[in-house]
This record gives C-alpha cells, sequence and structure tokens, in this order.
C-alpha cells in the first residue's frame, strides 16, 4: 500500500543494505530498470514499483484538477511503500515521469531522501517555460496527452500498439532494439488498455496544471532539493539539445549537484544498462 492506494513493487536484493527506490517514466513500467537492477542487486535493497496509473498500481478517478496524478499524490505513494518496507531513509532514482516524482517526493520529504539522482528532465516549470517550435515538435505528447478527455484517449486508442512502439523507439532511441523481448511484452501488456491510456493521460494533465501550481509554490517558498543530486541526460535527447540540466537543477538543489551526459536516447536505464548502474553505484555509494 501507499498513500492509501494499492500500489505494484517488486523489491529485491540484500535486507541490510541501503534501499534504494528507482521510479519509471512513461509509456513503461517497473520493467524499465530490470537490467540496471541485476547489476546493483548485491549492493542495494532495491524497491521497483509502478506509479499509480501505470502498470498493475491503482488507477483512481483523477478528479476535476487531475489531483489524483499529481506528483505531490504520487510521491505519497511512494513515501508509504518506503514506510510500509521498514525504509525510513533511502536513496533515491526517477526517470521520466518517475524523475519528476522524485522531485516532488524530495521537496515534500526531504528527511526521507539521503541523495538523489534525476534522469534526462529538467524541472518542469523550466521546461514549460522555454517551450518554442524545438520543443513542440519533440515533445508534442506534453500538449497531446492534456487535451481533454476523451480526445487524446480515443486517437490512442485506435492503434495503441503503434502509439507505444513510436514512443520506445523515438526520442533519440533509434528504434526499439534496445528492449528486451519480455519487457516490451509487459509495456504493450500494462498500456495498451483503455483504463491505462487514460491514467497515463491524466499525469500528463496534472503536470500541466496542479503540478505547475506546486511547483510555483514550491519556488515562492525557496524551497529547494536538501540533499546531494545526480543528473544523466541522453546525448540524442531534447534535454541535451534544449536546457542545461546541471544549472537548472542546481539552481533547485541547496546540496552538490553532479552529473553527466551520456551516448544515449532518453531511455537511459534500458539503453545504457551498465552505464547507469555504475554512476547510480558511485554516487550513492557511503
Amino acid at each position: 500500500m501507499g498513500g492509501g492506494h494499492e500500489l505494484f513493487a517488486r523489491w529485491g536484493g540484500v535486507r541490510g543494505q541501503p534501499p534504494l527506490l528507482l521510479l519509471h517514466g512513461f509509456p513503461q513500467t517497473h520493467a524499465l530498470w530490470h537490467r540496471v537492477a541485476q547489476q546493483l542487486k548485491s549492493d542495494y535493497f532495491l524497491v521497483m514499483p509502478d506509479l499509480r496509473g501505470y502498470g498493475d498500481s491503482a488507477r483512481p478517478p483523477g478528479g476535476p484538477r487531475h489531483e489524483a496524478y499529481s506528483k505531490r499524490e504520487m510521491a505519497r505513494d511512494m513515501v508509504g511503500l518506503m514506510t510500509a518496507l521498514g525504509a525510513q531513509q533511502f536513496f533515491l532514482a526517477g526517470h521520466d515521469r518517475g524523475g519528476r516524482v522524485a522531485h516532488r517526493l524530495a521537496l515534500d520529504h526531504p528527511q526521507r531522501v539521503r541523495r538523489l539522482c534525476v534522469i534526462d528532465i529538467a524541472p518542469t516549470l523550466d521546461m514549460y517555460a522555454a517551450t518554442d517550435m524545438e520543443f513542440a515538435r519533440a515533445y508534442y505528447h506534453w500538449f497531446h496527452l492534456i487535451q481533454p478527455a476523451p480526445l487524446p484517449e480515443t486517437m490512442i486508442g485506435a492503434d495503441s500498439r503503434f502509439y507505444l512502439h513510436a514512443k520506445l523507439g523515438g526520442w533519440g532511441a533509434a528504434g526499439t532494439g534496445y528492449i528486451e523481448p519480455q519487457a516490451l511484452a509487459e509495456y504493450e501488456r500494462c498500456f495498451c488498455r483503455p483504463e491505462a491510456i487514460h491514467t497515463a493521460c491524466e499525469d500528463y494533465r496534472a503536470s500541466a496544471g496542479i503540478d505547475l501550481a506546486h511547483d510555483r509554490e514550491s519556488r515562492e517558498r525557496g524551497d529547494k532539493i536538501a540533499c546531494d543530486t545526480l543528473v544523466l541526460w541522453g546525448e540524442r535527447g531534447l534535454v541535451h539539445r534544449k536546457f542545461r540540466p546541471l544549472d537548472l537543477w542546481q539552481a533547485q538543489c541547496a546540496g552538490r549537484v553532479s552529473g553527466q551526459a551520456l551516448p544515449s536516447g532518453h531511455f537511459i536505464p534500458e539503453e545504457l544498462p551498465r552505464e547507469t548502474a555504475d554512476a547510480l553505484w558511485s554516487f550513492f555509494r557511503d
């Protein structure tokens, strides 16, 4: 359980080793981390959940402001999950949407996060503020998925498998060959259903509304990420072309920010699992 809703999660590795919470993004599930987990299982107690609305986790109604899919609520899920597993403090890494949940978790629950890693994102406020033709072309889904229901749901649902493969093979990924067949089958099973498409849209609707309100409030208060933060991003992605990730994250962090671009597209944990695991291990080790 997390935040009062049922969550699906896998955990493993070594009990007694430092807990490490790994959060996936769109349009995937916890399976994103399967290769990285194999590299880290001897040194950490790994927790890999499906975010609410994704995979086999709960899909509560979004609400009039899509508040059930705010990153604040998703972060509460994760805090509840880690509490249930006996982890009062933990390392935290998030890719894509999971990185945005991780950002909010680090702001709202600073005492829980020992160190943070965000992968292939810049802060949501800064990304929306930089919207131009280049951004809209590359991240058109940010504007398509937030349209009122059922427009995007109906359009995606007409050929959900095609849409899923287009997303997984885009953003610099150069096709889906980097994904193991078992993981791809899992993504197809979990995404290609009407209720899953709807809750993915709700996630993005929240990001374009209530999440921006929460982020603005945090900045106005001067809230900062309290812990040291690692930033990883792909050389073939939009974050590399359009943003300065280290500068943007340092502006939001009271701790030390470090990181690097990796020779990858957007889906770094699957495209470069060894390099991702090595970077996480080096950063999180005591």
